[in-house]
């Protein structure tokens, strides 16, 4: 890292659940793909970047900033999930304490749905990048080198004295292709201590990758205000290329694919299947996809093509909850696309959310009789959370901003409550959701299988209940007696950030 030009970060969780640390020996620890590219863009236009994974690495806010401070770069680019915002504004202030001239850019998630909210809280941050990075912060970069003037650059937000400015958004890049390929090389450790959730994947080493970018779709949930609606693919040979290229720079077995909607086209999906069973691959893959874009025929192909998981966002049991949502679905159409998934040979994972407004104690009935009854294999069960920039986040709170609700909005926090409903009842519910679906002998016996065909499961299974088990001596021992981490609470998922 000494001699870099910019710093990536992608900061610490720790706030999240302080002294819960033996959690992450059983959660998703997978770099961030978007400060990946980030630094290959930058790379390629002669500047010198490195990254900072906080959570991977065990760093703690005082850890990273110390390591930024030693290595003295110009620039300081991190990435901000709503839960995480207060930590990096914590580095960003530890930071500027001890290099006043440091700039310091941030964008992600949160900033392209609260920029200029965040902005204001935050006097620590001097730049933001809205949207996709990649060319605006080159630009941004240059600007501040003199070679152009920053009111030039699109999709960013600057200081002017006590004011705040903004400048036109710009389009989203079309051309996926012409961007660089990840800087793998820059993460220490890769691939082997970057892990996602436990149970997630067959075999090792991981990594993740994006074939497409945009969802069209309108789920008032959903917070798309990144990458937008519109729908830009790689094509199929360079997605190829990336997967050929971690497994044999790398040693990468199984890709995951982050994408919001991979089967968005099925003729790109089907093309790189046939890449793959044409090139004889030999790798596995995960993906995500909406119950209306599955088939027998094109499940078959991905099957044959290495296919080994898909998760679906099915949300609820309820038909009334799905319109409210505006998800375009109908219960019939998640039963049946699980079924076909299933047939096909491929785990199925469901993604649901407890608490949508609405909600109620028959639908929570008709979503656990649902769960039982369809043959899916694991099931992330979330609190809902309105995040800044979903449309349901304005229909509760307009534009009121809640701040102080940030670093709970992780999916594991109830905070809001349907009309009639406690965040306790809830809580009750949400427990026994999950028991009812995974104290069942058939999902047992598929984890024990599990386990035993790949032991790094068991290990981290291991590290985890040791963990678990001193924290819980350690808790008598003070006379507290309770557990320090509530099983409801650990959430496994990269969707527990936002």
């Amino acid at each position: 890292m000494p001699g870099a030009d910019i710093v990536f970060i992608n900061p610490p969780y720790e706030r999240i659940a302080p002294g819960y640390e033996f959690v992450k020996h059983i959660t998703n620890r997978s770099p961030s793909l978007g400060l990946l590219h980030l630094a290959a863009e930058v790379r390629a236009h002669g500047y010198r970047p490195a990254i900072i994974e906080s959570d991977v690495l065990n760093l703690s806010v005082a850890d990273v900033a110390a390591r930024v401070v030693a290595a003295m770069p110009a620039y300081v680019g991190i990435t901000l999930f709503t839960v995480g915002v207060w930590g990096a504004a914590a580095i960003a202030r530890r930071i500027k304490q001890a290099r006043p001239g440091t700039r310091i850019i941030v964008g992600g998630p949160h900033i392209s749905s609260m920029g200029p909210e965040t902005m204001q809280r935050f006097a620590e941050f001097d730049y933001a990048v809205v949207g996709e990075g990649e060319k605006a912060l080159t630009d941004l970069l240059r600007a501040l080198e003199g070679r152009n003037d920053p009111r030039s650059v699109p999709s960013l937000i600057y200081r002017d004295g006590a004011a705040l400015r903004t400048t036109p958004r710009s389009p989203v890049n079309r051309l996926l292709d012409d961007l660089p390929m990840p800087a793998w090389d820059l993460l220490p450790g890769f691939p082997r201590a970057y892990k996602p959730a436990i149970y997630d994947f067959p075999r090792g080493p991981v990594a993740t990758i994006a074939a497409s970018r945009g969802c069209p779709f309108q789920c008032k949930f959903c917070d798309t205000s990144t990458f937008g609606a519109t729908v830009r693919h790689y094509s199929p040979a360079i997605v190829f290329d990336m997967m050929r290229h971690l497994r044999d720079t790398y040693g990468v077995r199984h890709v995951m694919f982050v994408d919001d909607l991979f089967l968005a086209s099925k003729l790109r999906a089907t093309e790189l299947c046939e890449l793959m069973l044409k090139n004889d691959l030999k790798m596995t893959w995960t993906c995500t996809a909406r119950v209306d874009t599955v088939r027998p025929d094109i499940l078959a192909l991905m099957k044959r093509a290495g296919c080994w998981e898909i998760s679906f966002g099915l949300e609820s049991g309820a038909d009334e909850l799905l319109q409210k949502m505006d998800k375009a679905v109908r219960v019939e159409n998640s039963e049946q696309a699980v079924r076909w998934t299933a047939a096909a040979g491929i785990r199925t994972k469901g993604l649901f959310m407890l608490g949508y407004p609405g909600e109620n104690r028959d639908t929570i009935r008709q979503t656990k009789e649902f769960v039982r009854r369809i043959p899916m294999t694991i099931m992330n069960l979330s609190k809902f959370t309105p995040y800044p920039g979903s449309p349901i986040y304005r229909d509760l709170f307009g534009t009121n901003i809640r701040d102080d609700h940030w670093e709970k909005m992780n999916g594991m926090n109830f905070v809001w409550a349907p009309e009639g409903m406690t965040v306790e009842e809830l809580d009750r519910h949400y427990q026994d959701i999950l028991v009812s679906f995974y104290r069942r002998p058939r999902i047992g016996w598929y984890y024990l299988k599990l386990t035993l065909q790949y032991p790094n499961h068991f290990y981290r299974l291991l590290r985890f209940l040791l963990g678990f088990l001193g924290a819980k001596l350690k808790s008598l021992a003070s006379g507290r007696g309770g557990l320090l981490v509530r099983p409801r609470e650990v959430r496994l998922d990269a969707q527990a950030k936002h």
